[in-house]
């Protein structure tokens, strides 16, 4: 059920969303965790891997890997690949059997 105090006054609605509002506890925000966050919007956005190297200047794509991780958005773009190949495949197949 959303709130229904007007917006100037959203701080009241904090008991409806968990985890927010005075109960969260304060993240440390460094340079590497800004860093690791772009490189992760990147990604999540398509940039590739390697333009993704690129930009945060490394000499190794393993480095560039470590600052990434699989989140809800890239998992289900990569279950939707993985679907799309696969019916792909059957189509292929289906026809030549």
């Amino acid at each position: 059920m959303p709130c229904q105090h007007p917006a100037r006054s959203r701080r009241r609605c904090a008991h409806l969303a968990p985890g927010r509002g005075r109960d969260r506890a304060k993240k440390k925000i460094t340079p590497h965790s800004l860093r690791h966050s772009y490189a992760t919007h990147l990604i999540e956005a398509g940039v590739g891997l390697i333009e993704v190297q690129k930009i945060l200047g490394h000499a190794s794509i393993v480095t560039t890997a470590r600052y990434t991780h699989l989140t809800t958005r890239t998992g289900q773009n990569a279950i939707t690949l993985i679907d799309d190949l696969m019916s792909r495949y059957a189509r292929i197949r289906g026809k030549s059997a």
